[in-house]
């Protein structure tokens, strides 16, 4: 047996935390993509942006992926209200619109058409199931409608008008995601803007507009809201 005594070893200390990252180095949320988007569409009502740069920035809306990546769209522009801030920072309380409209199909069918009002934010779900979206009729409230759809087993469809802004972000997996054609949004700068974001595994997805559909009153309805 040692009975030599041994002094007592050092405590290890503890690794420093990692440091914070910068706000403008945080991962955009969904809520900050659409406070972006609101700011963009605002933008293109009261002839800031033109119906091209409008399109170019909303892709790049959807492709960044840090909080300072997305406030660089909007470093131009003012935030709502008139006051020229960074709205990525904003509280999610200030976030536009309300909870999102919930479409489910599951082996079995749902639809929505008609003279009905979309919200800022629609989600599909169909498994197993068929989903028509028809906003060839719909009464649009806000500049830019954003609709989510998860699709497996089953078919997923959105028409929209002529003359509205469609853009597509999705993908398959032993399924479809397909875009047809982006309207005729770019001669109209008064457009509301239908983004169709989508996951199908093992079905279909299809947003597309509807030949001879067309909103008439388009520019006339923003300007008002404008004046308000």
């Amino acid at each position: 047996m040692d009975l030599e005594k041994h002094p007592a070893a050092a405590p290890v200390p503890a690794p420093a935390p990692a440091p914070a990252p910068a706000p403008g180095e945080l991962r955009a949320s969904d809520a900050d993509r659409d406070r972006i988007a609101q700011i963009l569409g605002d933008a293109l009502a009261e002839g800031r942006l033109t119906a091209e740069e409008h399109s170019d920035r909303l892709d790049t809306l959807y492709a960044v992926k840090t909080v300072g990546e997305l406030e660089q769209l909007v470093r131009d522009l003012p935030a709502p209200g008139g006051v020229h801030a960074s709205p990525a920072y904003a509280s999610p309380a200030t976030a536009p619109g309300g909870p999102a409209e919930t479409i489910v199909a599951v082996c079995s069918s749902s639809a929505r058409k008609g003279r009905w009002r979309p919200g800022p934010h629609t989600r599909a779900v169909s498994v197993m199931g068929d989903i028509n979206i028809d906003l060839t009729e719909a009464v649009f409230e806000q500049q830019v409608t954003e609709i989510n759809v998860t699709c497996v087993l089953g078919n997923v469809e959105v028409l929209v008008p002529e003359n509205v802004t469609l853009r597509g972000y999705g993908s398959g997996v032993l399924g479809n995601f397909e875009v047809r054609g982006e309207g005729r949004g770019e001669t109209d700068p008064q457009a509301p803007v239908v983004i169709v974001r989508g996951f199908a595994l093992l079905g279909n997805i299809e947003a597309r507009p509807k030949p001879g559909a067309r909103l008439v009153d388009l520019a006339r309805r923003l300007r008002k809201r404008l004046e308000e």
